[in-house]
């Protein structure tokens, strides 16, 4: 089958390419719900870390809701890379939506009822957590099952397109719902909108692949999986690198929290701005970031996104005045929308058709690891240091690693991400797993 190089088409290139995927009907349903329901999540996702710190006024404590809201899909992240592959992954999606409805609520009717307990809390966002956890590598993979193979990158870019939107438009509103309505308004809303991503996969007509039938269990599919990705360079490093986002910089997002009360001394208001500032700079960035990723090597897009992204929160950590802190998060935004469109275009390329999901399983068990890990180990080092200190260090850590890797990164070269050179590592054939395919080099 003949086999070209997508980036030797200009017209393909730049904002007309990004929104190629959205010529499908079902993908187009399906994002409209996502970005609802994901902005009604940004309601949550910002209201709970700032309750806590209002409580507590710890950054730790602030951590520890990341780890609450994580670590149950570190837990599941086997089990549920199995379940994308091996069952129907609307069904599987239709189920998880339910269930983040029922838990949403609950933390709704709780916190309506006066039990406003630091304890209480995380353990109702760890219930919201166990669905999430269940929901993402279905989410990921049924992506690629609404459009035909030449638009998954628009596909997956208009995917973290929605994401960031929603990241942008929900702590912007959460923000007025803190100052004008309190927490419990929030809580309600976000139930409120898993509501439309259920909706959105009634009303999609699309039949996913035949689910993969047999097998040797869970724990088998996921060490497999894990072996597959090991002898292959390119998702190797694509793992190493969401680990390094998740450690160094996903934190900001948490710890603007602390900083806006802090450092900045503005209100909820203003803490919602801060944060829709990192959603504003992804959706500036999107179609720019498509259009690179036409013409320019992923490699380059993501290194170079990687050392922004250090410098901008060097930046954060730097300014104690409101206005550059909202221009650096801005920025902070558009590199993490860079670098993780990068990714995981990078992985859906480079990864087989049949082994789609539990790759994507694996790649987010260690991602979701390494959020509470970071938050933790950085709400840690604000309350010992001062938050500013604690975000300056992660910056350059992060462009450090960057350094690392490009002058001794041995299988881990930024090259490996470039589908159409990447490294096809299969040797190894008694590996923890099963006989596996090799690895796809590009789209067919």
């Amino acid at each position: 089958m003949s086999r070209k190089n997508p980036r030797r088409h200009p017209k393909d290139q730049g904002i007309s390419h990004s929104l190629r995927a959205l010529k499908h009907r079902d993908f187009a349903i399906f994002w409209t719900g996502a970005l609802v329901s994901n902005t009604g999540g940004w309601l949550t996702n910002l209201a709970v870390p700032f309750v806590l710190y209002e409580l507590t006024g710890s950054a730790l404590w602030v951590g520890l809701a990341s780890v609450a809201q994580f670590l149950p899909g570190v837990l599941l992240g086997p089990w549920g890379g199995s379940l994308a592959d091996r069952s129907n992954r609307r069904t599987v999606l239709y189920a998880a939506q339910f269930g983040l409805v029922l838990s949403t609520a609950l933390l709704w009717i709780v916190w309506a009822a006066g039990f406003h307990q630091p304890l209480i809390l995380l353990v109702l966002v760890s219930l919201i957590g166990i669905f999430s956890g269940v929901n993402l590598p279905s989410w990921q993979a049924y992506v690629a099952d609404l459009v035909p193979r030449d638009d998954l990158l628009s596909a997956v870019t208009l995917n973290s397109l929605q994401f960031n939107a929603a990241r942008s438009l929900g702590p912007a509103i959460a923000g007025v719902l803190l100052a004008a309505l309190g927490p419990a308004w929030a809580f309600f809303l976000n139930a409120v909108a898993f509501v439309f991503v259920i909706i959105a996969l009634s009303l999609v007509r699309v039949r996913p692949p035949a689910p993969a039938r047999g097998g040797p269990g869970i724990m088998r599919d996921f060490l497999g999986a894990g072996a597959y990705a090991w002898r292959h360079d390119g998702l190797l490093l694509v793992i190493v690198l969401s680990v390094l986002v998740g450690m160094l910089g996903n934190p900001v997002f948490q710890l603007t929290v602390v900083v806006a009360q802090d450092v900045l001394r503005v209100g909820p208001v203003g803490l919602g701005l801060l944060n829709a500032a990192l959603g504003f700079g992804a959706v500036v960035a999107a179609p720019l970031v498509s259009g690179w990723n036409r013409v320019l090597p992923t490699s380059k897009v993501v290194a170079w996104g990687l050392v922004l992204y250090g410098a901008a929160m060097v930046w954060f950590g730097l300014t104690s005045h409101f206005t550059p802190a909202l221009v650096s998060l801005v920025v902070v935004g558009a590199c993490f929308l860079a670098v993780t469109s990068g990714l995981n275009t990078a992985l859906q390329l480079l990864v087989a058709d049949r082994m789609r999901g539990r790759v994507i399983g694996v790649r987010h068990f260690f991602y979701l690891l390494s959020f509470p890990a970071g938050a933790m180990l950085q709400g840690w080092l604000a309350d010992l240091w001062g938050v500013r200190t604690a975000l300056i260090a992660a910056g350059v850590a992060m462009a450090l690693a960057v350094a690392v890797i490009a002058l001794w990164g041995g299988r881990l070269r930024f090259a490996r991400l470039d589908h159409n050179d990447a490294g096809r590592n299969d040797g190894g054939q008694h590996d923890a797993g099963p006989s596996l395919p090799a690895p796809a080099q590009r789209p067919e």
